[in-house]
């Protein structure tokens, strides 16, 4: 299976798979998330279309200065040990509890499908099945990345996709929380495609050293979720 992904590379049968990867249907429990949104709703610090674009420029931009680094190291060297050491350094990093269980459950979530449909990667299995015995947390940005490094993306187009896939996941959670509606939310999603572009281009790349935080108080909005008397998601 192996030599015929690798013949495959770049192919259309490859491209089926890298899609599926990106497609809402995947059961990898992103839609569980509001990635602090619900927060910032109950918090009156979003409550308009307006307000909900600047909040997701603001997590774009916080995912590629914090998440993008491991993704892109994870993708170029899509080893064990070296994935291990992305989610053990990126445990140490994660700054609130909320945060750092919504991305645990996507990452364990993304691990256990890739291994279950991706057949075509057979040292999927076996990685989970090793990293399970480890206690290993499994965060989202270094499974992601990996899962992308063994379906043959290249880093540009790995990375680009973790953005997306946050900013769809954000809006999706505005549209279930009656902050927009679907036609709203889709127009929105196209219109941020420049940003969301433009924070790939100035965060790609880095290595992990280089990851850090730049809202701060999104964190720390997410971090309240837990304390919300009523709550649709998980985060």
């Amino acid at each position: 299976m192996e030599e015929e992904l690798e013949t495959n590379k770049g192919g259309p049968l490859l491209q089926w798979t890298q899609w599926q990867l990106l497609d809402s249907i995947l059961p990898t429990g992103g839609f569980a998330h509001s990635f602090g949104l619900e927060a910032a709703i109950q918090a009156r610090m979003v409550s308009s279309t307006e307000d909900l674009r600047t909040y997701v420029i603001h997590a774009l931009d916080n995912t590629g200065s914090l998440l993008l680094p491991f993704v892109y190291s994870a993708t170029i060297s899509p080893d064990l040990q070296i994935w291990l050491n992305l989610d053990r350094v990126l445990d140490a990093t994660l700054t609130n509890e909320v945060g750092r269980k919504a991305s645990t459950a996507q990452g364990s979530a993304l691990m256990r499908v890739g291994a279950a449909v991706f057949s075509e990667i057979p040292s999927l299995k076996p990685m989970r099945d090793a990293s399970l015995a480890r206690g290993v947390a499994f965060h989202h940005a270094p499974v992601f990345g990996l899962v992308c490094g063994l379906l043959g993306f290249d880093c540009e187009t790995a990375q680009r996709a973790y953005m997306f896939v946050t900013m769809r996941d954000i809006i999706s959670a505005a549209t279930r929380l009656n902050l927009v509606g679907p036609l709203g939310a889709a127009v929105l999603q196209h219109q941020l495609a420049v940003d969301a572009e433009d924070m790939l281009k100035r965060w790609m790349n880095r290595a992990v050293e280089d990851s850090c935080q730049t809202a701060p108080l999104l964190d720390t909005v997410q971090g309240c979720h837990s304390y919300l008397f009523s709550r649709l998601f998980c985060s």
